[in-house]
C-alpha cells in the first residue's frame, strides 16, 4: 500500500460546492496526528477547521492561503509512514501552479495514492473505527449528491497537482500530539504547537479559548479541561449577539484613485443573495411598538441576584426571546413558512439571533427553543454568542431557522425594518433601552423605554395577526412576572 495519501477538500454539507482556504494550520514537514486540525476553510456559511484523515508527515500543500477550491480538489498530501525512508521523486514539495512544472517520475507516481472512494474506509480514518474503539466523524464525508459548480477564473489554466517530494529520512515517531514550543521557563510560546486531547480542543473551541495562550497543568505540560474552563471563566464577558462588524479586510485593495474594492464572497455573498431574494419575493410589512420595560429591567436585576443565576450572563435579550417564544404559543401561524400552494406551520421554534461578524451577517439559531427553561435558554444564547464571536458557528447551526430576533439596540439604534430570512415569516428588531420621560400612573416620570419593530410576510400574517403577536410581546416585556403567571 502506498504511504503517500492525497487529502481532498471534503463536502461540508448544506449543498456547498467550494471553499476558500483561510489559513493552513500545518506546514510541509510537520508531523500530524489523526483528527488534528490542519486547515481553516471558509464556505458560504461559516469558517470551519478540517481535521486530518491520517497521521503522518505533511509532504505537500497544493493550494496557498486565499485560494478558492472546489469540493473534491486535492489540497494536501500526507506521508503515512515517514520512517520508512525517502521516496524516489523529482517534483517540488508544494503544488503551486507554474508554467514549468517538473514531470514526476514513474516511481513517485506509483507511490501516490488518492483518498479511498466513498464507502471504502480504512481503520482509523474518519468515519471508521479509530484507536480506542471510538468512531471519528466529520460532517460531509458521505457521498456527494450534487455536482460542483465551477467558478470561472480569468486566464485560468487547469493546474496539475505535483507529486510530493519526501524529505530526508527521519526516525519513526509515535502518533501523539506534538509537544508545545516552550520558553526558558518551561511555559508555552504563543503560536507554538499545543499538547491537548481532542475533547479538550473541542471544549476550547466551544468556549472561544485559544489553546496557544494557555500553560498546561497536565502530564508533559498538556492542557486539561480544567485549564480551559478556568481560562473561559476568567475571560471578559461576551458581548451582545450583534457585534460591531470590523471594516478592515485583508482582501481589500486601495487603488491610486482612493477607491477601496472589497471582493464579495463567502458569508457576505450568500447573505446578499438571500436578502435580495427575500426582499423581492415576500411582501414585507413592518409594525412598531414602544414599550415601558422598567419592570422587565428590575426583574433582570432580581434574577441576577439569585444564587443559581450568579454565574450566568443575563441580558435584556433573554426576556425578549422568552416573550417571542410565549407569543408564538398564542399565535402559532407566525411560526410558519410559505410553500407556494400551502402554508407549513411549525410546532417547534428554531429561534435565530442575527449576528454581525467580521465575515458578514450570520443567523445561528437555538434548536427547539420553545422547550427550554429560562435558564436553559440563557445558556443556549450565551453559547451561541461565544461561538459566533469566534467565527466557529457550524453550518448546521445556521440552517432550519423558523423565527429571528435582531438586536439593533446594542448599536444605540431605536429600531429598524429588518428583512426576513428566507423561509421565515417574521423577524423582530429589538431596539435600545433608553431612559425617557413617560406617563406612568398619570404622572410624567423617567422610565426605561424601548421600541420593537416586527417585519412579517403579508402572504401568511395579516395586519390583525401581526399586531396581536407584537402586542403580546410588548405586554410580556412591560410586566414579565405577571405575564408568566397568566400565560404558563
Amino acid at each position: 500500500m502506498s504511504r503517500i495519501k492525497t487529502f481532498n477538500l471534503p463536502d461540508l454539507g448544506e449543498g456547498l460546492t467550494e471553499g476558500e482556504i483561510l489559513s493552513w494550520l500545518v506546514k510541509v514537514g510537520d508531523t500530524i496526528e489523526l483528527n488534528q486540525p490542519i486547515v481553516e476553510v471558509e464556505t458560504a456559511k461559516a469558517a470551519v477547521e478540517i481535521p486530518a484523515k491520517w497521521a503522518g508527515q505533511v509532504q505537500a500543500i497544493h493550494h496557498p492561503e486565499g485560494t478558492t477550491v472546489e469540493v473534491g480538489t486535492p489540497i494536501i498530501a500526507i506521508d503515512t509512514d515517514p520512517g520508512a525512508g525517502p521516496l524516489d521523486t523529482t517534483s517540488s514539495t508544494t503544488a503551486t501552479p507554474t508554467a514549468d512544472l517538473p514531470t514526476p517520475s514513474a516511481a513517485s507516481l506509483a507511490a501516490v495514492e488518492l483518498a479511498p472512494a466513498e464507502g471504502m474506509v480504512e481503520p482509523g480514518l474518519i468515519g471508521g473505527a479509530a484507536p480506542g474503539g471510538r468512531t471519528a466523524v466529520l460532517v460531509g464525508y458521505g457521498p456527494r449528491t450534487t455536482a460542483a459548480k465551477r467558478r470561472p477564473r480569468k486566464g485560468a489554466v487547469p493546474a496539475q497537482a505535483e507529486a510530493p517530494v519526501a524529505p530526508a529520512p527521519v526516525a519513526p515517531q509515535p502518533a501523539v500530539t506534538p509537544e508545545p514550543v516552550r520558553n526558558g521557563n518551561g511555559g508555552p510560546v504563543p503560536g507554538g504547537l499545543v499538547l491537548a486531547k481532542p475533547p479538550v480542543r473541542k471544549l476550547a473551541k466551544d468556549l472561544g479559548v485559544d489553546l496557544r495562550t494557555l500553560t498546561g497543568s497536565g502530564p508533559l505540560g498538556s492542557i486539561t479541561r480544567e485549564d480551559v474552563q478556568q481560562a473561559a471563566s476568567g475571560s471578559v464577558a461576551a458581548a451582545e449577539p450583534v457585534a460591531v462588524t470590523s471594516t478592515a479586510t485583508s482582501a481589500a485593495s486601495l487603488g491610486a484613485d482612493r477607491e477601496q474594492r472589497i471582493p464579495v464572497k463567502g458569508v457576505r455573498k450568500l447573505t446578499a443573495e438571500n436578502m435580495s431574494r427575500s426582499a423581492f419575493t415576500a411582501p414585507h410589512v413592518t409594525e412598531f411598538l414602544t414599550v415601558d420595560v422598567t419592570r422587565a429591567m428590575k426583574a433582570l436585576d432580581r434574577l441576577r441576584g439569585r444564587r443559581e443565576w450568579r454565574d450566568v450572563r443575563v441580558s435584556p435579550l433573554l426576556l425578549v426571546a422568552k416573550a417571542v417564544l410565549l407569543a408564538v404559543k398564542r399565535h402559532p401561524m407566525v411560526n410558519s413558512t410559505w410553500a407556494g400552494d400551502e402554508i407549513v406551520v411549525k410546532e417547534y421554534v428554531n429561534l435565530g439571533i442575527a449576528a454581525a461578524t467580521e465575515r458578514g451577517l450570520i443567523v445561528p439559531n437555538v434548536k427547539d427553543a420553545g422547550r427550554l427553561s429560562l435558564r436553559e435558554l440563557a445558556d443556549a444564547l450565551n453559547g451561541l454568542v461565544q461561538t459566533a464571536k469566534s467565527g466557529r458557528t457550524a453550518p448546521a447551526d445556521m440552517s432550519g431557522g423558523t423565527l429571528t430576533i435582531t438586536n439593533v439596540g446594542v448599536f444605540g439604534v431605536d429600531t429598524g425594518t429588518p428583512i426576513l430570512p428566507p423561509g421565515e415569516s417574521a423577524i423582530l428588531a429589538f431596539g435600545a433601552v433608553r431612559e425617557l420621560p413617560w406617563v406612568h400612573k398619570g404622572k410624567v416620570k423617567a422610565r426605561q423605554v424601548t421600541t420593537l419593530g416586527l417585519s412579517f410576510d403579508h402572504r401568511i400574517i395579516d395586519g390583525e395577526l401581526g399586531s396581536k403577536f407584537l402586542r403580546d410581546i410588548g405586554d410580556f416585556l412591560a410586566d414579565p412576572e405577571a405575564a408568566l403567571l397568566a400565560w404558563t
